[in-house]
């Protein structure tokens, strides 16, 4: 078992996870291999969303979840199998989004499903990444009159 590789490979889905919640699209997108195949999709979005470049995922995140949305996901349960300079894993995840302007909260979970290729440069990247949910709920804020977002690192009134 190569352990140094499945190290190196949870750092990328964190790294994947604290780039995208933190709008850091550079280093968002340097986790992903050019070629990248990304599947994605909610019933909050209606219809899947299917990538085949570094350039478009990053791309639709970055116009799609920009400062008007906070997103936070967190991601367990690794099973990380190494062949070579390929590997293939599964993590549990549970993601949260809150989108202020439209007085909604989205929170759901699944399991990610994704492919990793050790590039020429010796880091190893997400070559393929989708999705199964297990839930998904929306609340809307309007309906929750004691909700309050006290502090929001996108919105200037209400950073520390």
């Amino acid at each position: 078992m190569d352990l140094v590789a499945i190290e190196e490979i949870k750092r990328l889905k964190y790294r994947y996870f604290r780039t995208l919640d933190l709008k850091e699209w550079d280093e968002f997108g340097d986790c992903l291999a050019e070629d990248v195949t990304a599947r994605y999709g909610t019933q909050a979005m209606k219809e899947p969303l299917h990538f085949d470049s570094r350039a478009a995922v990053v791309e639709y995140m970055s116009a799609n979840l920009g400062p008007g949305i906070v997103t936070i996901h967190v991601a367990n349960h690794p099973e990380i199998d190494v062949d070579g300079d390929t590997a293939t894993g599964s993590w549990a995840f549970e993601d949260t989004v809150i989108v202020p302007d439209f007085q909604v909260t989205i929170r759901g979970g699944g399991y990610y499903r994704d492919e990793y290729r050790r590039d020429p440069d010796g880091r190893w990247r997400i070559s393929g990444t989708r999705y199964e949910r297990i839930y998904e709920a929306m609340t809307s804020l309007a309906d929750t009159p004691s909700f309050q977002l006290i502090a929001n690192r996108w919105d200037p009134s209400l950073a520390h």
